[in-house]
């Protein structure tokens, strides 16, 4: 159990680490644990989307909840930093399967999302994409201009279909109306009249 115990505060360290990547955007911020969080709902929903050609949704949750795992141990390297630095994540899987009676499972999962020759593993992959395609749209509508130049090469890595109709939606609505739709006199009253 103390294996156990080891893996889940790693795990909790993914809280910490942050995307590097908002650096060079100049706005926001975000963990992997919050990436992640959302890659999740994301390949859900893609999963649910696309079971009638045999997607296997429980192994697409699984997909993109471990797909930056490794990340506890190396940071997140972005785009510049993986010009100059390369880290072993493969040292690092196999250092943590090594410890857990799943390990290899979890070995399996991120290997098959890295390699991304399956069907699931190229949802997931999506998936990771349109977290950043979200990510950016929200703070494009926010102002940041940079988002705008940034998204053309997130919308490029898409790989299937779906991911692409996704994106499109997302990108034509605003990322406030889930919540601002309703312009009534709510907003004024707050319900109370």
């Amino acid at each position: 159990m103390k294996n156990i115990a080891n893996f889940l505060y790693e795990a909790g360290m993914l809280k910490r680490t942050p995307r590097s990547g908002f650096q060079f955007l100049g706005s926001g911020a975000e963990s992997v644990a919050e990436h992640i969080f959302r890659t999740t709902y994301i390949g859900y929903a893609l999963a649910n989307l696309s079971k009638d050609k045999g997607i296997d949704v429980g192994k697409m949750i699984k997909l993109c909840l471990f797909h930056d795992l490794p990340e506890a141990r190396t940071g997140d390297l972005n785009y510049v930093n993986k010009k100059y630095v390369s880290a072993d994540e493969q040292k690092a899987v196999n250092d943590l399967a090594a410890t857990l009676p799943f390990g290899n499972e979890i070995r399996e999962l991120i290997t098959e999302f890295q390699e991304g020759r399956t069907e699931e593993a190229k949802l997931a992959r999506d998936a990771d994409q349109l977290e950043m395609i979200l990510a950016l749209k929200e703070y494009k509508d926010l102002g940041n201009t940079y988002a705008d130049e940034w998204l053309g090469f997130s919308l490029k890595r898409l790989q299937t279909e779906m991911a692409r109709k996704l994106a499109k939606s997302i990108l034509e609505t605003d990322s406030s109306l889930w919540w601002f739709s309703d312009k009534s006199d709510w907003w004024i009253s707050g319900g109370k009249r």
